[in-house]
C-alpha cells in the first residue's frame, strides 16, 4: 500500500517518511548490507538473505499494491538513511495482523526515525482495520523494547537462545505486539 509521504525535523535533522518506491531498489540493496554491519539487533549478519535491485524492486511493486503490506524509506538530503516493513500473512487465520521490521542507519539513530516509521505503520494499520501488530526485538535491545512499549506494544513472550551472537554466547528474542485501538 501507498501512504501521503510526511516531513520531521529533529535535533535539526530533517527528513522525510514516504512509500519505497521502485527507484529505491538498488539503494536499499546497498544500504540492508550496510546496516546488518553496523549492528547486532538485527536477524542477518552482513550480506546473508541478501536482496539484489531486482529483488527489491519486486517487493516493492508488490507491498505497492497489496493492502496489507507496507513499505516505508526514512530519507535525509535525498538519501535513503532507513526503512521498515509491514507485511501481512496470506492465510485466513492471521489475516488480522501483520509483521513489522525496521533498520536504520546507526549514524541516524537518536533522531526519531525508527520511531516515526513505526508511528506511520502504525498509523496506517489503525486506518486500515489491522488489528495487530506483531515483532521481535533481541533482549538486549532496550532502547527499542522501551520505545516498542511506549508506542503501545506488550511483551507477548520470549524465544530463549533464539540467537547467537559474535561473542558466541546465546541470546533471547522478544516478540511483542500491539492490539488496534
Amino acid at each position: 500500500m501507498i501512504i501521503d509521504q510526511r516531513t520531521f525535523t529533529v535535533k535539526g535533522i530533517h527528513y522525510t517518511i514516504r512509500s519505497a518506491i521502485t527507484t529505491d531498489a538498488m539503494i536499499l540493496s546497498k544500504l540492508r548490507v550496510q546496516i546488518d554491519g553496523e549492528t547486532e539487533n538485527l536477524d542477518r549478519e552482513p550480506g546473508e538473505a541478501f536482496i539484489d535491485e531486482l529483488g527489491f524492486k519486486e517487493l516493492i511493486q508488490s507491498d505497492s499494491k497489496e493492502p496489507r503490506n507496507l513499505f516505508l524509506v526514512a530519507v535525509v538530503e535525498d538519501q535513503i538513511v532507513g526503512f521498515s516493513r509491514c507485511e501481512g500473512p496470506t492465510l485466513k487465520r492471521f489475516a488480522h495482523k501483520v509483521e513489522f521490521g525496521v533498520c536504520v542507519l546507526q549514524d541516524y539513530w537518536g533522531y526519531g526515525i525508527g520511531k516515526n516509521l513505526l508511528a506511520e505503520s502504525i498509523a496506517w494499520a489503525d486506518a486500515n482495520g489491522i488489528q495487530k501488530i506483531a515483532l521481535n526485538v533481541l533482549e538486549t535491545n532496550d532502547n527499542a523494547i522501551k520505545l516498542y512499549q511506549k508506542l503501545g506494544f506488550e511483551i507477548e513472550g520470549t524465544l530463549k537462545n533464539d540467537k547467537v551472537l559474535s561473542d558466541g554466547k546465546f541470546y533471547n528474542t522478544i516478540m511483542m505486539g500491539r492490539l488496534m485501538n
